[in-house]
């Protein structure tokens, strides 16, 4: 059998590869060791045996720092924000298949703020809130800010699903006696719902962990990365990777479930 030789680009590209994985992982990975380091183990190598205690600790009510609250906050708020980007995003990309006046203005006006620096954005909505009496909040201020990054993402992830989407599936449902509403719901929606969950995947994990617009928009209370860069200064403790730990792998517990729900989603259609 002939092999074919592998050039010298082979190797290049899979070399920064490697770097890639390993810059990426390599952290995580020291995170995740530490925090399994021994009851009287500290923040560095090497360990000072292994435990689960610092994870056991994080359900105690600390000095510092308030796990518990900061993750619901930044649960709930990541689904608040998922649930409206994939549905402003649904409209827009329907919207968008029909031209009208203004189209492009307003489809630069919505992805602007993807290049205005994320820091400003929070200073803007957070002098808006309070120069009009409101105070800042996770719920309100906070989740407004987080639609600013999230809905350009989503409005251009619809505009490549509908570019590469045929009418004709319509054009047949409509031939057949189905109505607008029919035709959205029995043909369309069933084809891109993989896509939509696909920004609705993309819209909580990018609230779920976003710093920078949550800093002066937050109010009194701290999301889950707030919270996290809080104790960094505050906390001397292993007890922050056991927190670096979880939040990680609940991470990826989303990204499997979603995962999971688009093979369902595909499967159905298959049989379909």
């Amino acid at each position: 059998m002939h092999r074919e030789k592998r050039t010298l680009q082979f190797y290049l590209l899979a070399a920064f590869f490697a770097l890639f994985v390993l810059f990426l992982y390599g952290p995580l990975s020291a995170i995740l060791i530490l925090s399994f380091q021994g009851e009287n183990g500290g923040l560095t190598f090497p360990l000072n045996g292994v435990s689960l205690h610092w994870f056991a600790n994080l359900f105690e009510k600390q000095a510092v720092g308030d796990f518990g609250g900061s993750f619901r906050r930044s649960l709930v708020l990541g689904l608040m924000v998922m649930a409206v980007t994939v549905t402003v995003s649904l409209l827009a990309g329907l919207a968008f298949r029909r031209k009208f006046r203004g189209a492009a203005a307003l489809f630069y006006l919505a992805v602007a703020s993807l290049v205005v620096p994320s820091i400003i954005i929070s200073l803007g909505i957070g002098v808006v809130f309070q120069q009009i009496g409101f105070r800042p909040a996770w719920y309100t201020s906070a989740f407004g800010a987080h639609l600013t990054w999230t809905l350009p993402f989503g409005v251009l992830i619809m505009f490549a699903v509908f570019n590469r989407f045929s009418p004709a599936y319509e054009e047949a449902a409509r031939d057949l006696g189905a109505s607008s509403w029919q035709t959205f719901a029995h043909v369309v929606l069933p084809m891109i719902a993989p896509s939509l969950i696909g920004v609705g995947l993309f819209g909580f994990t990018l609230s779920y962990d976003e710093f920078a617009r949550t800093l002066m928009t937050s109010g009194s209370f701290n999301t889950l990365p707030l919270e996290i860069y809080g104790m960094t200064t505050n906390v001397t403790t292993p007890v922050l990777y056991a927190l670096g730990t979880v939040t990680t792998v609940f991470s990826f517990l989303v990204i499997l479930l979603t995962l999971g729900a688009i093979v369902y989603v595909g499967r159905r259609r298959a049989r379909a």
